[in-house]
């Protein structure tokens, strides 16, 4: 007889306890633990210790390894990041907010890849057959011969696929539907879906099909359940984007066939997802060049070249605690670049609300957006708008220092073939740069606010404004004797001061 094994299982971390109780202890979450009964075949012990292991094949290090075979998609920015295509037997996982368009990249990338002679199925748990027509219909894919099924029983999908011709790629839509025979707990809950996942990477190695699973996110933008799962596959892709844009983003967080924090860049469209071949020209569209506080960051996104507009706000608050907006930046980043320039350049901010955007929706992790941060911050604070030529890397240290960053010559390339002129950048970095543009180096933050505070308007608008900015920047003179920057810089002629 079948052996009943219950057991409390927390939903949100996968921790597992004996008795229930109100809050997780791994994840601090109230009312997330549940019950969960496993059924588990009754084996005599002596039948189980009898059991020998089968020897395997031990190899060298040396000797040379074959590329991994890829099932190209010809969709450039999806094959980009899974490392130049799908390999067979590997399984990925992609999660992404509701909405955000999961189904409709897994649907032209099904009937992309069927076009090209291969058997592709797709299998849906969330929606029905003919809901899944008519999304292929409105993208113009009807014809492509793709297997379509409505099934969230596990079993039963590995016996349709087994009894068949053998199946390239196989979508999973989504993973928290799936349900197993073997395991008694409901549809969506840790035991589920680590249990259906098992079954389908157990597939995929012994078949070679390639399959995609489809993740629910939490509202904090994590793939929902246990990171067991994540472990579990050979590649985990973040599909991101903003209801109010129409590019969409799908970064690789994990992948081991191919290169990490590498990213593809899609526009939303009537007709589906169309791929952006050159992100940077359309993260730069309808800017206004001209306005205070707007620089222009060249990052890096893996091995691709981003260059993005960074946007601050900087304004008198009327509030005890100043606010600091951030949207599309570590706000924790922000948070020491503002001391860094109060502490070592001067420019006081502790009397002003903050508000900091990356323009077009795209996240940005790396530190070396410090120095564009930095530039923007004391651009809107004295109303000097920065050259409209020039882009903007380094990293920031805590001592003021401006530190050089990884792949100069790469975003110098790209800001070239921009239209861009010029660059501020580390001058740490100079060494064996041949670079395309204009470059002005910089070795500390203080340099760099000496410089704008220089280009500063000599008659802005009000009196009252140009005061206020000059007390901000010069405020901290005393406090830091070192930094004579800001001082000497000429914010205007001494009839109006």
């Amino acid at each position: 007889m079948a052996r009943r094994d219950t057991s409390f299982i927390c939903q949100s971390c996968g921790a597992v306890y004996a008795r229930w109780q109100g809050k997780c202890e791994g994840c601090g979450g109230w009312n997330t633990i549940s019950e969960e009964v496993a059924v588990a075949a009754s084996v005599p012990a002596a039948q189980r210790s009898g059991r020998k292991g089968r020897a395997v094949v031990l190899e060298k290090l040396e000797g040379t390894a074959k590329p991994a075979p890829r099932l190209v998609s010809g969709i450039g920015e999806l094959d980009r990041v899974a490392g130049g295509g799908f390999v067979p037997g590997s399984i990925l996982l992609i999660g992404g907010d509701p909405g955000i368009g999961k189904s409709t990249l897994l649907v032209q990338a099904s009937a992309a890849l069927a076009q090209r002679g291969l058997r592709v199925v797709y299998v849906s748990g969330e929606e029905a057959v003919d809901q899944v027509r008519l999304r292929a219909q409105r993208l113009g894919l009807e014809k492509a011969e793709v297997g379509l099924a409505a099934e969230t029983n596990a079993e039963n999908i590995i016996a349709t696929l087994s009894g068949g011709p053998p199946v390239h790629m196989v979508v999973i839509d989504s993973i928290q539907t799936m349900w197993s025979d073997s395991v008694e707990s409901a549809p969506g809950t840790v035991t589920q879906v680590r249990t259906s996942a098992q079954l389908l990477v157990r597939y995929a190695k012994q078949t070679g099909a390639c399959v995609i699973l489809v993740g629910h996110v939490t509202k904090d933008g994590q793939i929902a359940g246990p990171r067991v799962v994540e472990h579990m596959v050979d590649a985990v892709f973040s599909f991101e984007g903003d209801g109010g844009h129409q590019f969409r983003i799908l970064r690789a967080q994990k992948n081991r066939f191919g290169p990490t924090d590498e990213i593809g860049v899609f526009e939303m469209t009537g007709r589906g997802l169309s791929e952006v071949a050159n992100p940077s020209e359309l993260f730069l569209s309808n800017r206004d060049a001209g306005a205070p506080g707007t620089a222009v960051f060249a990052g890096m996104e893996g091995t691709r070249p981003v260059l993005v507009e960074i946007q601050a706000l900087v304004a008198p608050s009327s509030l005890g605690t100043p606010r600091r907006a951030v949207v599309g930046w570590d706000p924790n980043r922000l948070s020491m670049v503002l001391a860094v320039l109060d502490a070592r350049c001067g420019v006081r901010l502790g009397g002003h609300d903050v508000y900091l955007n990356v323009a077009g929706g795209l996240k940005i992790g790396e530190p070396a957006a410090d120095l564009a941060v930095a530039a923007a911050l004391v651009s809107s604070l004295t109303g000097a708008p920065l050259p409209a030529d020039a882009v903007h890397f380094g990293e920031a240290s805590l001592t003021g220092a401006v530190r050089p960053v990884s792949q100069a010559q790469a975003r110098l390339k790209e800001a070239a073939k921009l239209g861009f002129a010029s660059a501020i950048i580390p001058s740490g970095g100079l060494d064996g740069l041949d670079p395309p543009v204009s470059v002005r180096p910089v070795s500390s933050l203080a340099e760099l606010v000496a410089g704008i505070a220089a280009s500063a308007p000599r008659r802005p608008a009000g009196r009252e404004t140009r005061d206020s900015a000059m007390r901000e920047a010069r405020g901290s003179h005393d406090r830091n004797p070192p930094q004579r920057a800001v001082e000497h810089a000429e914010w205007g002629d001494d009839e109006e001061r």
